[in-house]
């Protein structure tokens, strides 16, 4: 059960606290005073994806604190998987900041946590109802839910859909091998062309890498010879000056000789004569270099030559060695697919019919609890809507075979005859703003013994309704929270006598800036609040009278 909601900087919110309780709490207040900006905060602390617009205008972040007491099992369910300790007063803390900039700081009791992590749990704590779910309703593609829902069917729903996909993949996997004759000839002739062009090309991995170093070798060969002489002329010295290598030595041996003076100076001696050493090495390298050094100007060409094979290939069949190669191996596997297409076709057709065979048996024993549980959801939906005021209509369900999709094999709608004597017709033509409600009321009903939330929520639920069927929405309201924590925002006063907890939400002006404020009402504040609603100005006595006199109806209800 929700207890506690904290709302920072939300829209025209700037600051609210909000402590639920159990039973019906009911929501009020004028037109535009943020009746479901509070609807729009719990959706953001349930994980649902919101705006930048929902920030405050004078701020940049928004916050939502909500705390769940007396936690389900399911709930605990989820925070184990989620890796949460669960508190062991089964209390649960979920918090959410979000900034202009689009980040979110998520906390689960006070772990860090993720926005996927706050809806994945959010779906085991509060079921709201909201507009969307009317507009959903009138969309026949997703009444199958409906029933599904109702007959639990979440279990035998995977297994076909694990089929579904096998058969797809099969179908695939045949029709890739579907291709006339001349079409596989050329298919054949060009893969069989790809094949030996990159065959006879010989390509190894690192090739071009290796060629580019020797090229550049052999380009700049001559430079290359004389700075390495040089380098030679240098070290070993000419007929008239000396060279490195003797100055070297002649340095060690004065440093040698000194230091039989003075041990200060025996390091220098030493590391002066490793010098003299290691540049005599250098010259023996750099001469075997220059004897092992082949140029030969026909090797540039042929360098030239093969670089421009590799370079011809990388356009075709990739831009490095290895996905050449990796061309050359997938054209060989098509290859041999299309050469042996029909022997792979009988083959692939075999595992194609399996497939079909599996999915048609998952599609049947989906179809047939769908037809099963599909009276019995209509039937309490039906007795729900008696109840709401709706004794005359006719709910109907139709289903009918179709081709496999996801959804499995049925087309499943509902249809409704609102008077006595009228054919039923599709919900999208007959029913009206508060029949919509009223049925998807009733839906919701006969759907939360199915599920463990234990918190409803519904968005003003009495769109387009007035007068009896008013009062019997907050009768069915008032029975459903009997067995659960709901939240009901609305604009009747038929519906918000029955509150066990009654909100006023209302907004003033100050410095030139809206803000909106929660009060919990008492006794006197109900009366008053009720009459307003029925009255719209400043109530008189006889709507107090009568406001009164409507909540105490109410309590015989209870």
């Amino acid at each position: 059960m929700l207890s506690h909601l904290k709302i920072n900087n939300i829209a025209i919110i700037k600051e609210a606290v909000i402590d639920f309780d159990g039973g019906l709490n009911v929501l009020t207040g004028e037109t535009g005073a943020g009746k479901s900006i509070i609807i729009d905060a719990i959706n953001a602390i349930l994980g649902e994806r919101t705006s930048r617009e929902l920030i405050r205008t004078d701020s940049d972040f928004a916050e939502v604190t909500a705390v769940f007491q007396d936690i389900s099992q399911s709930v605990a369910g989820v925070l184990d998987e989620l890796g949460i300790e669960t508190e062991s007063d089964k209390s649960l803390l979920l918090f959410r900041k979000m900034t202009s900039d689009g980040k979110n700081i998520c906390r689960i009791n006070g772990s860090s946590a993720t926005v996927s992590m706050l809806k994945k749990i959010g779906q085991s704590l509060i079921n709201v109802h909201g507009q969307l779910d009317n507009h959903n309703l009138l969309n026949e593609d997703l009444h199958y839910t409906y029933i599904d829902s109702f007959a639990e069917n979440g279990d035998i729903r995977d297994a076909y859909s694990v089929f579904y996909e096998k058969y797809l993949s099969a179908k695939k996997k045949f029709e890739s091998l579907i291709i006339d004759e001349g079409e596989k000839a050329r298919k054949i002739d060009l893969l069989t062309f790809q094949i030996n062009e990159i065959e006879e090309a010989d390509i190894k991995v690192g090739e071009k890498e290796e060629l580019e170093k020797r090229r550049k070798v052999l380009q700049n060969a001559e430079t290359l010879i004389e700075l390495v002489n040089n380098a030679v002329m240098l070290i070993n010295g000419a007929d008239d000056f000396k060279g490195a290598a003797d100055m070297l030595s002649d340095i060690a041996e004065s440093v040698t000789k000194a230091s039989s003076f003075d041990d200060g100076l025996s390091e220098a001696a030493e590391q002066i004569s490793d010098m003299s050493y290691s540049i005599a090495d250098c010259s023996t390298e750099l001469n075997r270099f220059l004897y092992n050094l082949d140029i030969d100007p026909k090797e540039l060409d042929e360098i030239e030559e093969r670089l421009d094979v590799i370079y011809r290939l990388s356009k075709k069949y990739g831009n490095t060695e290895e996905e050449i190669l990796m061309f050359l191996e997938n054209a060989k596997k098509e290859l041999e697919s299309v050469t042996f297409a029909d022997k792979l076709k009988e083959q692939y057709e075999i595992e194609l019919n399996e497939a079909l065979n599996s999915l048609k048996i998952a599609a049947e024993k989906l179809s047939e609890n769908r037809k099963k549980y599909g009276d019995a959801f209509i039937s309490s939906v039906s007795d729900e809507l008696q109840f709401l005021d709706m004794a005359s209509i006719t709910f109907r369900i139709v289903q009918n075979p179709k081709n496999f999709d996801e959804t499995g094999a049925d087309e499943i709608y509902f249809l409704i005859s609102a008077n006595k004597g009228e054919e039923p017709k599709p919900l999208s033509k007959i029913a009206s703003g508060g029949e919509l409600s009223r049925i998807m009321l009733a839906i919701k009903n006969v759907l939360a013994s199915k599920d463990n939330i234990d918190t409803l929520i519904f968005d003003e639920v009495d769109t387009g309704v007035s007068g009896r069927a008013a009062q019997k929405i907050g009768i069915k309201l008032k029975e459903v929270s009997a067995n659960r924590q709901v939240l009901c925002v609305t604009h009747l006063a038929q519906i918000a006598a029955f509150a066990d907890n009654h909100f006023l939400i209302s907004k003033s002006e100050k410095d030139g800036k809206t803000y909106t404020r929660v009060d919990s009402l008492d006794d006197n504040g109900r009366v008053y609040e009720l009459a307003r609603i029925m009255g719209g100005a400043e109530p008189t006595k006889l709507s107090l009278d009568a406001a009164a006199e409507m909540i105490d109806n109410a309590k015989n209800y209870s």
